[in-house]
């Protein structure tokens, strides 16, 4: 798994090792512990604007990675067939940002060559063996992990052979410079990687196997509104509504062209190709999305709050906005106001939570 131009994927469990973003955010949602330690005092300070696009991109890498990861892996029984093993943390290095950013990740951050461990799952098998923000990788399963600018890609590649038929692995790190040899159980979660889209449109994209959501919508909702959002791409993957609406290589070019730090915009004036979901599919999502949020530990019944106030401000009549492709109806609403009823009922009867 690789970044380009600097937009990581935040989430990042479609491959085993998971690769994200490390901020010093203060309030974290349920199920990630983020150990980021403050900056050195004596390290050298990089450019004030650098320093400045750092934080912005790592405070929003970090804030999808807190939010996503308790949906992707509470929910790994409701992924079926996508769900797939994963280490259970988030690494980089300094390759892992743009050109001009390196610098300050270098000193800010204390990144080099080295992949090294930025954030660690609650409760996954990662945090359960001990290992700790800062561990520089050395190897796994005795193979020695990559360095450089494509450590990222090349890591992911040599990780997911070794993951097959194997419940834990042996991961060595060097920490304090020293080296230690971990034994980590494997965490089953949803195999669905998140990337952040530089676009200014409150929208959001599944093409089946990635998700994206705009800066646009990170800026317009909360915490708890956006795990609604994650939650229902998530869904729309799992139930592959894309391939459905035969809108895979649409959306999936849409996703690739908002990758970029500073992505060519003119062709976004409208829905930029993509077909409004059908209301079956919109329906089948809202209804399995209700039960990723309470099993990831999230308040379900924002859900409908949140669609409805983005059907208010940003309807279906402004070009690619989520409402545009998500059209906000009152089938949906009743639909969405018994599966809350049928979620409380089966939580007052001790009843597993699946639909």
């Amino acid at each position: 798994m690789h970044s380009r131009n600097g937009t990581l994927r935040a989430a990042l469990a479609i491959l085993p090792l998971v690769l994200g973003a490390c901020s010093t955010v203060s309030h974290s949602p349920p199920g990630v512990t983020s150990t980021a330690s403050p900056p050195s005092a004596t390290a050298a300070r990089p450019a004030p604007a650098a320093d400045k696009e750092l934080t912005a991109l790592v405070a929003r890498q970090d804030r999808v990675y807190h939010i996503v990861a308790p949906l992707i892996a509470k929910n790994a029984v409701l992924c079926k067939t996508s769900a797939r093993p994963l280490l259970g943390f988030t690494a980089k290095n300094k390759f892992s940002f743009p050109a001009e950013l390196r610098d300050a990740a270098a000193s800010r951050l204390k990144l080099g060559d080295a992949l090294q461990v930025m954030q660690v799952l609650e409760g996954g098998g990662a945090m359960r063996a001990g290992v700790q923000q800062g561990d520089l990788l050395q190897s796994i399963q005795g193979q020695a992990l990559p360095r450089g600018p494509l450590a990222e890609t090349e890591a992911a590649q040599l990780i997911g052979p070794l993951l097959k038929h194997v419940t834990e692995v042996d991961i060595t790190v060097l920490r304090s410079g020293a080296p230690l040899t971990l034994k980590v159980p494997l965490t089953m979660a949803c195999a669905f990687s998140v990337d952040i889209g530089n676009a200014p449109q409150v929208n959001a994209y599944a093409d089946g196997r990635r998700v994206m959501v705009t800066t646009g919508i990170l800026e317009a909702l909360s915490d708890q509104e956006l795990a609604v959002i994650l939650a229902r791409e998530i869904a729309h993957n799992v139930q592959q509504h894309a391939q459905a609406m035969q809108m895979r290589a649409t959306v999936s070019g849409v996703i690739d062209a908002l990758l970029p730090s500073k992505p060519d915009l003119r062709g976004f004036a409208g829905s930029a190709g993509i077909k409004s979901m059908e209301e079956k599919f919109d329906q089948e999502a809202d209804r399995m999305a209700l039960y990723m949020l309470v099993r990831a530990g999230f308040n379900p019944a924002v859900a409908i709050d949140t669609l409805e106030r983005l059907a208010q401000r940003y309807p279906s009549t402004t070009a690619n906005s989520y409402t545009a492709l998500h059209p906000w109806t009152t089938e949906r609403l009743g639909l969405m106001r018994n599966t809350l009823a049928e979620i409380r009922q089966k939580q007052t009867a001790k009843k597993v939570l699946v639909p």
